[in-house]
């Protein structure tokens, strides 16, 4: 699969061409596709366009079809009108399109029977301080809550407390839900109080990103323009957690439009290293990684597209979960990518994740990409029943001598060792090792798709004044020019990827055919096949920061992707250090 870039050349024609259009007035309102890119003020369009169209898009034409092709899209034309009249719709963020992603190539066999939950059952005591208490996964947290050695209302008081003291250097919340947290929380007390217990997550206090709606409360996206936005409607995961039992204590941070950890109110940071000027909490899932890693909510949910829980649960040195695409439903979610947006929970535990994923999983009627796949959380399940394959070039890689730079070379040496040492605690579980290398595919000549999606999903801001809103800190984001430059790819081109993207998922799915999961990670391929991946820590690094490794499932293999890192978090203690809070 030859791997195309686009050339320099193609990207100055194509910023010529933009130039080109606006200096004739047809740049206020682009159409979809290089080939009919007119605004609504167009008087004409003559061949010359189309020429300069053809040539961005790779196709020759005839003068005399350049002559028809203009005729066909001059403003009078049905094609235009109805271009115009889809606009004037101004369609929301949350129409879906008609078009759904399914991540199961064709001949894959799906588990179907659900079966009852198995969770560890933990028994433990008071913690003798409020700071020991804050940090207890929801394992332990669920215990305490249960035997009712703790109440909901006094541990939701404690988060929202260290939410108002630790905001201000970390800058992790944008709405606190106090008022609800509380009615939840003395809702939870009095119905566990009467014997009615829930479940794991009942009256234990969580935090949502910032783009799932909650009715009565601004759901900003992280962006200026939508800071004051109030959505009249519950999103899925909101809801499914409310039943659940579960306490909205915060919406949270994520970089503007899901994008980084900058959002209108500042740069979200990380507790393991606040005074950074120059590093934040990583993103876009910035609020919730930083809100479980600092003891601030007893888990967080997150959103990815491509990084955007990996990428901040290494920073923080959370464990984070991206499950398969289709695991859980979106609806009440912004949408960036239709295709490629994925729903997951942030905690301090393997089991935590598998208790919250637990209760947000499967269809809900509304989000038509959601696919009905048992999911079958047994904390007893044998590890030696495992295939866990480890990528070569990842575990076994040698390090080269680095007289230029010593400290570097020391740098890679001492992340060697901390794989190496997480493969040997892995193998001695039992489970069957076997080396692997992954196939040459690459996503890179299809990573438009996203972009052009966000164009699709953010047109209506394109089209505004309020997009430029963003170019400036402390967001200064660079969605509002890859939105109006993905303005630019031809539909067929866009289906043409889609193709390709078949291609690459079938082939990358024959990783699978002989294991459950590998250790490592292809995080550009998996966020475009679906497939899950767990990240949790295994060390910290010289400087004190926490230090992470990958694991990758087969598509809805989350039950025995979190079993490995279960059984590897009981076997290690990594995953319960937490930074000194001041």
């Amino acid at each position: 699969m030859e791997n195309i870039i686009e050339s320099g050349q193609l990207a100055m024609n194509r910023r010529r061409f933009v130039t080109y259009f606006s200096s004739i007035g047809l740049g206020a309102t682009l159409l979809p596709g290089t080939l009919t890119a007119v605004a609504q003020n167009a008087q004409e369009i003559t061949p010359e366009m189309i020429q300069a169209a053809a040539q961005l898009a790779g196709l020759t034409f005839t003068p005399e079809e350049e002559q028809r092709i203009a005729r066909s899209l001059n403003p009078q034309s049905g094609l235009i009108n109805n271009y115009r009249r889809i606009r004037d719709l101004n369609l929301p963020n949350s129409a879906q399109p008609a078009i759904v992603f399914n991540p199961v190539v064709p001949g894959m066999k799906l588990l179907t029977e659900w079966r009852k939950m198995k969770r560890s059952s933990v028994t433990i005591s008071a913690p003798s301080t409020d700071e020991e208490l804050a940090f207890l996964p929801v394992t332990h947290l669920a215990g305490l809550i249960e035997s009712r050695t703790i109440t909901s209302t006094d541990l939701t008081k404690l988060y929202l407390s260290r939410l108002k003291s630790y905001d201000p250097k970390l800058k992790c919340v944008i709405t606190l839900t106090e008022e609800i947290a509380l009615k939840q929380a003395k809702l939870a007390d009095d119905e566990i109080k009467a014997g009615n217990y829930r479940g794991a997550l009942h009256g234990i206090p969580w935090g949502a990103k910032d783009l799932f709606a909650v009715k009565g409360y601004p759901t900003t996206w992280g962006a200026s323009p939508y800071k004051d936005q109030v959505i009249d409607m519950d999103s899925t995961v909101y809801t499914r957690l409310t039943e659940a039992g579960a306490v909205l204590v915060a919406k949270l941070t994520l970089g503007a439009l899901a994008m980084g950890d900058r959002w209108f109110g500042g740069q979200t940071k990380s507790p393991w290293d606040p005074d950074n000027a120059r590093s934040g909490s990583s993103g876009s899932s910035a609020g919730p990684a930083a809100t479980v890693a600092g003891g601030l909510v007893g888990f967080a949910i997150g959103t990815e597209t491509r990084g955007s829980i990996m990428s901040p649960s290494a920073r923080c040195g959370v464990t984070g979960l991206r499950p398969t695409f289709g695991r859980v439903s979106r609806y009440g979610a912004m949408a960036l990518s239709w295709t490629m947006d994925k729903i997951g929970p942030l905690c301090r535990s393997a089991e935590d994740c598998a208790l919250v994923l637990n209760a947000i999983c499967g269809p809900d009627g509304k989000d038509n990409s959601v696919v009905d796949v048992p999911f079958n959380w047994d904390v007893t399940a044998d590890a030696r029943n495992l295939s866990v394959g480890y990528l070569k070039s990842t575990y076994e890689r040698e390090i080269q001598p680095n007289p230029s730079n010593p400290e570097q070379e020391q740098r890679a040496r001492e992340s060697l060792k901390r794989d190496k040492d997480a493969l040997e605690v892995i193998r001695s579980l039992g489970v069957n090792l076997i080396p692997i290398e992954l196939p040459q595919v690459s996503t890179g000549m299809i990573d438009f798709i996203l972009n052009t999606e966000g164009a699709a999903a953010f047109d209506d801001l394109t089209r505004s004044d309020r997009i430029n809103t963003m170019t400036a800190p402390p967001e200064s984001s660079s969605w509002p020019n890859t939105f109006r430059l993905h303005r630019f790819v031809p539909a067929v081109e866009y289906i043409q990827a889609n193709r390709f993207r078949m291609q690459i998922m079938q082939e990358f799915n024959k990783v699978f055919d002989s294991i459950d999961m590998f250790l490592g990670s292809s995080l550009s391929v998996t966020n475009m096949t679906g497939h899950p991946e767990l990240k949790l820590r295994h060390g910290f690094d010289s400087g004190g920061q926490p230090t992470s490794f990958s694991i990758t499932g087969k598509l809805f293999g989350e039950a025995e992707l979190l079993l490995l890192a279960h059984l590897y978090q009981s076997k290690t203690d990594f995953h319960l250090k937490h930074p000194t809070m001041p």
